[in-house]
């Protein structure tokens, strides 16, 4: 279960980076039919609107459950990037935070769908916002129901390596036709790697179910490097192993940008969690977070 939740999320975004898309000369939503939307009647809305979370005292996050470094539970303690970053948000707001962990769903529309505008079909609720959500303005324009702001980072993929093995800097995806490299099973570093140059780097590929498994194999010799999201790499990194970002022929885009979703009904409340984290970016208090947990902040790119 773990694995699935890990592989849809990366799964998700693989699909939106490398698969051809029409190019936008100015307006990406030129292309858009618009989407039926729920209607604007009081039994149709669901969540909370400003006003009602602040007489409450609380608001709710959705995040993605056992996701290190971005969000766990050791026992009953929430951690991580995005545990953080909501506390951010709900204390500009005079609130607590509370969170939901979830499972990711079949694709990105579904997580949104139950955890921000519809709520799961068994069980559960929607939250007033969900942390961790792809930016991409074609998406912005299919998915109606959301308003996707509060850019907080960019997560981008990267190599880990053993320096014993590459004294003189880090490898390139075509080493990978000898060089073993670990890889979390049915990501989006496991997709490129089995396809590149033809399927010539799926001989050096080793799954592991997860990023950490991953990352712990090559702290044991186990693989000489690894690939994927470089949070994760330099979370799971130790003594002698370094990370760098090289070219990656054929990948579309090698970066993208998280930030928040939220109903679109409520608008204000997508303002308030807006200026929140524009002004912990401009403080240093999200960079501080991520030097916390001995990460790079990678600024979104607005």
């Amino acid at each position: 279960m773990r694995s699935s939740i890990r592989a849809t999320i990366l799964g998700v975004i693989a699909a939106a980076l490398t698969a051809a898309s029409p190019v936008y000369a100015s307006d990406p939503c030129a292309d858009h039919v618009p989407q039926p939307k729920p209607q604007n009647a009081s039994r149709d809305i669901v969540g909370q609107d400003i006003d009602q979370i602040m007489d409450r005292g609380y608001m709710t996050f959705a995040v993605y459950e056992d996701y290190p470094p971005y969000s766990w539970q050791e026992g009953s303690t929430p951690r991580g990037i995005d545990i953080e970053i909501a506390r951010i948000i709900a204390e500009d707001l005079g609130v607590n935070a509370r969170f939901n962990f979830v499972a990711s769903g079949e694709n990105l529309e579904a997580d949104l769908r139950n955890n921000i505008w519809r709520g799961p079909i068994i069980g559960g609720a929607v939250s007033n916002v969900m942390m961790r959500v792809p930016y991409d303005s074609a998406f912005n324009c299919r998915v109606e129901q959301v308003v996707f702001t509060g850019q907080y980072m960019t997560e981008s993929i990267a190599i880990a390596y053993a320096e014993e093995h590459y004294p003189d800097g880090g490898p390139v995806p075509a080493y990978f036709r000898i060089d073993t490299v670990a890889v979390e099973n049915d990501s989006i570093a496991d997709f490129y790697l089995t396809s590149f140059a033809g399927g010539q780097t799926a001989a050096g590929v080793r799954r592991y179910t997860t990023m950490a498994e991953a990352m712990d194999a090559l702290a044991r010799g186990e693989v000489m490097a690894a690939m994927g999201p470089r949070a994760q790499l330099e979370y799971g990194a130790v003594e002698g192993v370094s990370i760098h970002e090289p070219p990656l022929p054929g990948f579309a885009r090698a970066k993208w940008t998280l930030g928040t979703g939220s109903h679109f009904a409520y608008r204000g409340l997508s303002y308030s969690v807006d200026d929140a984290i524009f002004a912990a970016l401009s403080d240093g208090r999200i960079a501080g977070i991520f030097e916390s947990y001995g990460l790079t902040h990678q600024a979104p790119e607005r």
